[in-house]
């Protein structure tokens, strides 16, 4: 018995055929080039047909399918709300994906990004041995993936997570209401977006190397070129970011007491090397037993941590199929 994991992302789907020892058999990556709506609808079925066809398995030997997606995926109604696609606000995937699969028994399950990487690193990454654990993943946006005595944590409407959005500092900034306060700061394109910010208001930082930049063009990298390098402009940046990546995990240790925290995403990445930094910040803010407890872990499985996410939800769900 196979199983296919399809990772959604908002410019890249990636797709592989896994045995059910988690080993990866064949895998198939596209750009979405800027698809909408129903084109990224169909973009999944193909890539599914195409991991068939190019690996020489039956259809028929494939026993389910993970689809990993980047925003909220509502198992009630299975639909998705995906803001970097255009015209998934509210996309009936599962709907779509069952009737294509009509005929055949392939189970499908359907889970967001957050999930996913809890669920690939308890599967095949450092949280192998972990009940209690949680996958902060910071890139474009900020989203928490929980497990929690066990189990993934989804909340009422599958909204569990959705960190960028955690409350942090006051007054109420308007970009707040589209970003959330944490995302704001501390994602990679908030990163961007605060240099973007400073650069075009000319507020000091006349001796900043990001002036010499095309301002619109930059990038959370050049930022934490330029943090490397002791440059003024990015230091105070990330700075900022450090510490509300403290504060936030903090939280996270003295409300849901895990045993790790994982960091990933893009921005984990170049900000890996400061981990030791936030683990030594918020343990100012923590709980101080439940600190105490804690490790704070790099990714093992970084951008594959989605797609081995979506392999695993297959797999367990043909054995929660059985087990019923």
């Amino acid at each position: 018995m196979a199983v296919i994991g399809i990772d959604l992302g908002g410019t890249k789907i990636t797709g592989a055929l896994f045995d059910e020892t988690g080993k990866i058999l064949y895998r198939v990556s596209h750009l979405l080039e800027k698809r909408k709506g129903h084109e990224v609808g169909l973009l999944v079925l193909h890539l599914f047909d195409e991991l068939i066809k190019q690996s020489g398995y039956r259809r028929d030997a494939i026993g389910a399918l993970g689809i990993c997606v980047p925003g909220i995926a509502n198992r009630k109604t299975g639909h998705i709300w995906a803001p970097n696609i255009e015209g998934w606000e509210n996309y009936p995937l599962q709907k779509e994906m069952e009737e294509h699969f009509s005929n055949s028994k392939i189970i499908i399950n359907i889970a967001s990004d957050r999930t996913c990487y809890i669920l690939g690193e308890k599967w095949k990454g450092v949280a192998k041995n972990a009940t209690n654990a949680i996958y902060i993943s910071i890139g474009t946006g900020i989203g928490a993936g929980l497990l929690i005595d066990g189990n993934i944590v989804h909340g009422h409407g599958d909204i569990v997570g959705a960190a960028g959005w955690l409350a942090m500092e006051t007054p109420f900034l308007e970009e707040f209401g589209r970003y959330g306060c944490f995302e704001s700061y501390a994602s990679g394109d908030g990163i961007a977006r605060q240099a973007k910010k400073i650069l075009k208001e000319g507020r000091l930082f006349r001796e900043s190397l990001l002036h010499g930049k095309e301002i619109d063009s930059l990038s959370s990298k050049d930022i934490f070129d330029a943090f490397y390098k002791n440059d003024p402009l990015a230091v105070s940046i990330i700075e900022k970011a450090i510490d509300l990546w403290s504060i936030a995990a903090a939280n996270l240790v003295s409300l849901l007491n895990p045993e790790m925290i994982i960091w990933g995403g893009g921005v984990f990445g170049p900000a890996t090397q400061l981990i030791d930094r936030i683990y030594e910040k918020a343990s100012g803010w923590a709980q101080p037993v439940a600190i105490k407890q804690v490790k704070f872990e790099k990714s093992t499985l970084q951008g594959n941590a989605g797609l081995y996410g979506a392999g695993y939800l297959a797999l367990t769900s043909i054995i929660k199929q059985q087990q019923s």
